[in-house]
């Protein structure tokens, strides 16, 4: 089984290079992050993706927005009820249960024009993960959390105690969900990777140079994690400031 996830900073800036991405890659879920996009300003082609079924959650004018798309495959005969957890804002988090598991697309805001509205986001989240893992249902949050969860997560050069997505407070609620049932797959997999970043800034060849942050994450219910084989970050693919991330496992 193979998830991917990608922030692709606007659909419609990037729709030949996800529609490349994604034939070749035919991942069996693909969680996309950042549309920037209603569904009615998509394209034929991203409307119809050969293969799979889509949904698209997004807002005209939007900066937000995120998106699942199924592989038809991978599920045959499952019935796929697209939702929404009541902590949604800005089309933030769209969700499925593929029968054995439930997989969230995930866009957490940045916090840099309104810090209160990204902890009361995260406080909430945690509250919707802790009874998901009470009623038993393994779940897969895949996104960009917009939070480096510790300084092997952001390259030296820029590190800052008190900059959004590093803070302690970001941190440690962050830390919280994770304590609430799921696990960092990635970190898991690469536990000593400090150059393990998925996100770059524009300026100064960061990208080239591998000078950036973690931000995209694939958080996990323990019998997801335990199957989990590789994860590949495909740092040089698009013109996205993120890159394409994939995770394989075994069921």
């Amino acid at each position: 089984m193979r998830l991917a996830t990608w922030n692709v900073n606007g659909i419609r800036a990037r729709e030949d290079e996800f529609l490349t991405w994604i034939a070749g890659a035919q991942p069996d879920v693909v969680c996309l992050q950042e549309i920037k996009a209603a569904p009615d300003q998509l394209s034929l082609l991203l409307g119809s993706i050969a293969g799979y079924t889509s949904f698209w959650h997004g807002a005209k004018g939007g900066y937000s927005g995120v998106s699942l798309h199924v592989k038809e495959a991978s599920f045959p005969g499952t019935p796929l009820v697209f939702t929404h957890p009541d902590f949604d804002f800005e089309s933030r988090v769209v969700t499925v249960d593929l029968g054995a598991f439930e997989i969230a697309s995930m866009y957490l805001p940045n916090g840099g024009k309104d810090y209160p509205a990204k902890i009361d986001f995260l406080n909430r989240m945690k509250a919707w993960v802790t009874a998901k893992v009470a009623a038993g249902k393994p779940l897969v949050i895949c996104g960009d959390l917009n939070i480096a969860l510790a300084d092997a997560d952001v390259h030296p050069s820029q590190r800052r105690a008190n900059a959004i997505g590093q803070r302690l407070e970001e941190r440690e609620l962050l830390s919280s969900i994770l304590a609430a049932g799921l696990v960092d797959v990635g970190r898991q997999l690469s536990p000593d990777d400090e150059r393990m970043f998925t996100w770059w800034p524009y300026w100064r060849q960061s990208k080239e140079r591998n000078l950036g942050w973690r931000l995209d994450y694939f958080l996990a219910s323990p019998a997801i994690a335990e199957g989990a084989k590789t994860q590949t970050i495909e740092r040089m693919y698009g013109t996205s400031d993120h890159a394409p991330v994939t995770l394989e496992f075994d069921l």
